[in-house]
Parts: C-alpha cells; structure tokens; sequence
C-alpha cells in the first residue's frame, strides 16, 4: 500500500521534525498539535516554540481538529510517552479501521506498566499499532542531518511500507517486525542516560562513562530478554545505538536531567519536563522485579529519583557490589 498522505499527530520539537522529514519524502504531510495554546501559536508562527528558528514548511498542512488529522493514510502519534492514551483516546473514534498508528515515544506507560503499542491496541483498536524509535535528535533531523531508526510492527510487509513512504536521502528507518524490543529498547534507555549524565556531572571520567554505558547495555539485554525481544534488536539501532547516542549527549534531556543530579541538585530541584526517564524509571524497576531481572543501574537511578540516596551513596552501592564474571 502506498501511503502518501502523513499525518503528524503533536507539534513539539520531534513532531515538527518529522512532519518536515516526512515532507522531504514527497509525501503529503498534516501536523496537529493536540494542546489549544501550543497549536495557536504554531498557527500563528509556523514554528515549533521547542525548534525556535526552525520553519515549518509551507507544503505541511497545520490542521485546526482532529477531523483533519484521520484523513491521512497513516498517522505518527509524536506526543511524550505519558500522555499518548489521552491522545490516542480522542483520535480513536474516527479512525478507519487498518489505521497505521505509529508511536514515536519512548518509555513505558507509568499507572499501567503497558508497552506504548500496548496503550494503541487497547485504546484504540481500530489502529494498527507500529512503533518507531533510534538514535535521533530532533534539532538533527529537522535540519535533514543523516539519521538512522527503526520502524517496527507486527507485519513486516507493512513495516518495509511504513520506512519506505517516511524514508528519505537523509533519513533512513530500518524495518522490523520486533515491536516489543523496538519500543523497550527506547524506554529502558532514557533510565540508564540518567545514571550516564550523573556519572558526568559528578566528574568521574571517561573510563566510568565507558563502563557505565556497557554494563547498562547489559542491562538493557537482560530486560529486553525477559520481555521477548529480540537479541538483535538489543545490538541495533533502537538498542544500542539510542543507548549511546543518549548517554554521552546534553542534547538527551535525560542525560542533562543526570548531569544535575551529579552537580548535586535535588530531583524536585531540576524539573523532569520531558525527561522520560524520571517516569520509566521507578515502572522499569517493578517490571525487572516481576521477572527477576538484575538492573543495578536502574535501581540506583530509582532510588535516586525517590531521594532515597544520594549521587555518592548510589556510586558506592554500585561499585561495592561483588566481583563476577562479566555476562
């Protein structure tokens, strides 16, 4: 199925970045932003207040209600990870029934502990729930900067479709079929970029950094392994390669968010804004426990959050654990 017409459900930094990627395809593209105040001034601007200096092109059509949106032959839902039930929830009665949904959040519904693709098929089932995740950041991607991702759904005929019709020169979706270590893969990540950006906010190095990062990744296996995933979707893009790219950037609000933490600042002092990462975390510790996965990392980072530690203690827990074999 050719799908010409995109729809890009949320107006924020990622939103607009992808309608404009979209855009580049050749495809027609409608953007909505669901929040009345965020949407008039992108109304009135035609710039995202998250990509200020960005325009949005004129060839992206900003629709005025939801009406406009469900026209389009295929819709990415570009709202944080939180709130993409109560979107999904307005747009699902007017959907057609075989609706490509395509979540591009990260994390892990916080009052459920329901996977993103979950939430859809639940909320809104006449969708059919894809999800796209990778090492991206939207300011990159906006100004059509090379890119990698990976576009998952159940079906991969329609997964190849999906990349093919948002694919362009500069930014490139891998498909899969793999949509639980897809999506996994991009929530657990956010948690594990706290701890990354405290390591560097409390000056411990590079080395620290390097083993952090690693060992996290094993983490993220581990999870991943639990839940069904599959082992290379772990070493993939939406793995690994979101794992690094957002550990070792203040691009990565979740990063920024651990670099205060380790400058010594309270979790209440910073503000989580869209941090995803401060809502995973303390669902993913539940998650690990429920299936007996070891996530040290993760559990520390919860802690934390919970202002049950501080940097200091969190590091010396971590690092007085016993000697092992690595695995």
């Amino acid at each position: 199925m050719a799908f010409n017409h995109i729809a890009v459900i949320g107006g924020g930094a990622w939103g607009s970045a992808l309608a404009l990627t979209c855009a580049r395809a050749g495809r027609k593209v409608t953007l909505w932003e669901p929040a009345a105040g965020y949407a008039a001034q992108l109304m009135k601007t035609r710039e995202s207040p998250f990509l200020p200096g960005l325009k949005i092109d004129d060839s992206i059509a900003l629709a005025g209600d939801v009406a406009d949106v469900v026209r389009a032959s295929a819709l990415l839902l570009v709202v944080p990870a939180q709130a993409v039930r109560a979107v999904a929830t307005i747009v699902a009665p007017h959907l057609t029934r075989g609706t490509p949904l395509i979540v591009c959040a990260k994390g892990i519904e916080r009052a459920t502990k329901k996977f993103m693709s979950e939430v859809i098929a639940e909320c809104a089932p006449n969708a059919v729930p894809a999800i796209l995740s990778g090492p991206s950041f939207a300011a990159d991607v906006a100004r059509g900067l090379p890119t990698a991702v990976t576009l998952a759904a159940n079906d991969g005929k329609l997964a190849g479709e999906l990349a093919h019709a948002i694919g362009s020169i500069s930014f490139r979706p891998y498909h899969s079929t793999d949509v639980r270590g897809v999506e996994l893969g991009g929530a657990t990540k956010n948690v594990l970029a706290i701890a990354a950006g405290a390591v560097a906010g409390r000056g411990l190095g590079a080395s620290a950094a390097a083993a952090l990062i690693t060992r996290g990744f094993a983490e993220l296996v581990r999870f991943g392994k639990a839940y069904g995933a599959k082992t290379e979707t772990m070493t993939g893009l939406s793995g690994l390669g979101d794992l690094l790219l957002t550990c070792s950037s203040p691009q990565s609000r979740n990063f920024t968010f651990g670099v205060n933490l380790g400058r010594g600042q309270k979790p209440d002092e910073i503000g989580g804004g869209l941090a995803e990462g401060v809502f995973t975390a303390p669902v993913l510790l539940e998650m690990a426990h429920e299936r007996s996965v070891d996530m040290p990392i993760a559990s520390a980072v919860a802690a934390l959050l919970d202002g049950k530690v501080n940097v200091d203690v969190a590091i010396e827990t971590l690092l007085s654990r016993p000697f092992k074999a690595e695995g």
